[in-house]
């Protein structure tokens, strides 16, 4: 995600707040296509493996998709529900429960979503969200 130089203070504007729950992520569905843009995504990430970028691509690209991308998507079948990936359906759900004890607090006016780092939603979506909605103060909870 990189910096965006627009102005973030709009005055006589209603500003918002909210939270966003954040996981690491999941393919959005348990197929091969699917599960291979998840990990390229995941597995590209030079904070995720530290390794010399090109040996890495290579290996990435010739050897761990082309082969694990099948059977890790069987894996993510035998575990997927109807509602879609268990992760993804329990962080919706912990979003949906955080709304309501807030609300029954009081604090109707908080914005609650949940974000994966990896996968959809992502962060810069959601964010991107929030801010055409004039939410100027963000919570990031990292649930990983």
């Amino acid at each position: 995600m990189s910096f965006l130089k627009e102005p973030t203070h709009i005055h006589g504007g209603i500003a918002g707040s909210a939270i966003v729950l954040v996981n690491l992520g999941t393919p959005d569905a348990p197929t091969t296509s699917a599960v291979r843009r998840y990990l390229r995504e995941f597995l590209s990430d030079p904070r995720v493996v530290e390794i010399p970028r090109l040996v890495w691509w290579c290996i990435l690209n010739f050897i761990i998709l082309p082969f694990r991308s099948s059977k890790s998507a069987k894996k993510y079948d035998s575990i997927w529900t109807r509602d879609g990936s268990p992760l993804k359906v329990h962080t919706q759900k912990q979003a949906k429960l955080l709304r309501g004890a807030l609300g029954e607090r009081g604090h109707n006016n908080v914005t609650v979503e949940m974000a994966m780092r990896y996968g959809s939603p992502s962060l810069p979506e959601v964010l991107a969200k929030l801010k055409a909605e004039n939410v100027d103060r963000v919570l990031i909870l990292p649930a990983y």
